[in-house]
């Protein structure tokens, strides 16, 4: 056997017919309330989703007057850990802000 030939050892062949699937997308949904204030909001915007301050400010508006908006959309993971950091920092700030996730 050629030495090019035991470079390819262990390797394995997909099947033609294998389907190979991006991971699916999540929204991070942010829920109005009565008490957080719409500055802490759009700081939150602005630092955990890296928004810019215009488009933190349309963001929290929408929450504001539809009762819910989507901050950004990301794979589970990373959707999971800026919500559990809006909670966090919620929490730090007495706010009892919502974050949820959905999937797309």
């Amino acid at each position: 056997m050629s030495r090019k030939g035991r470079d390819f050892e262990g390797w394995v062949v997909a099947d033609d017919k294998t389907e190979v699937r991006e991971p699916p997308l999540y929204k991070v949904l942010l829920h109005n309330d009565d008490y957080t204030s719409m500055e802490f909001v759009v700081l939150l915007l602005e630092k955990v989703f890296s928004k810019s301050t215009a488009e933190a400010t349309r963001i929290m508006l929408n929450i504001h007057q539809q009762g819910l908006g989507i901050a950004g959309v990301y794979h589970k993971e990373i959707a999971e850990t800026k919500a559990a950091i809006v909670h966090d920092l919620a929490q730090k700030n007495e706010y009892p802000l919502r974050c949820s996730i959905e999937k797309v």
